[in-house]
């Protein structure tokens, strides 16, 4: 049975080191993207450079639709031969504002990528996971989610729900073998933190720097190992001690 790791947003950034990370584990990837097919491919190519099998799933994950079609016909045609064991939900946009000129549709888009999408896309993978009695579910949520953050009152809520669904969804299926944990970035070097001042944050961070998306990957790799099996329902911060 060939084992398959599912990372949504997995294009760039810290889904992009989280895809090489689960391949060099020896996982074969389905790599989720919603625009960027270039980028993904990048990624895809990276990953079959470790001797494992990499696809591209483009779709939306606040659309149960495009999920149906994409990734839920992938587990119906799966049968035997294929299994996802583990889920990283990674997927996740920024629309900051402060709240009394936030937007309904800043609001909505940010909520419905984070928290929406890993309702949907969680929900389609589980069943086989708790069949085959054995998975990892991964969620990024952000030190947003745990302290909030002035300018992100949609970030912060989505994250915060995340975490929430985290630690309910782990105490549903722990009995199945399936560990559902958290891990909450500080702020790492990516494309979504291009716009902030590096230099300027880092004062703030005791380690004073950013944080590097493999660093983020490592601790993915971890929780979704063998290794962390009596490990469930965790927030797991890495943020260079900025809020601990």
């Amino acid at each position: 049975m060939k084992k398959y790791a599912l990372v949504t947003g997995g294009s760039r950034g810290i889904g992009r080191a989280i895809c090489l990370k689960l391949a060099e584990m020896g996982y074969h990837i389905l790599i989720n993207f919603k625009g960027n097919e270039a980028e993904a491919s990048i990624t895809q190519q990276l990953c079959i450079e470790k001797n494992v099998e990499a696809e591209l799933m483009k779709f939306d994950v606040s659309s149960r639709t495009e999920i149906d079609a994409t990734i839920g016909k992938w587990v119906e045609d799966a049968g035997k031969e294929k299994v996802i064991e583990i889920l990283v939900n990674n997927a996740g946009i920024r629309q900051d504002t402060l709240m009394s000129f936030m937007s309904d549709e800043q609001w909505r888009s940010v909520m419905d990528t984070s928290l929406e999408g890993m309702f949907l896309v969680t929900r389609t993978v589980l069943n086989p996971m708790l069949m085959s009695r054995y998975g990892r579910i991964i969620n990024v949520v952000s030190l947003s989610g745990i302290k909030g953050m002035p300018g992100q009152v949609n970030y912060s809520a989505a994250k915060a729900g995340m975490i929430g669904a985290t630690k309910a969804l782990a105490q549903e299926v722990a009995r199945r073998n399936v560990t559902v944990n958290a891990v909450a970035p500080g702020f790492v070097a990516s494309d979504m933190t291009a716009d902030l001042d590096e230099k300027e944050l880092s004062g703030m961070i005791p380690m004073k720097r950013f944080g590097k998306p493999e660093e983020v990957a490592d601790l993915v790799g971890f929780l979704a190992s063998k290794n962390a099996a009596y490990i469930t329902g965790q927030v797991i911060s890495i943020n260079g001690g900025l809020y601990t």
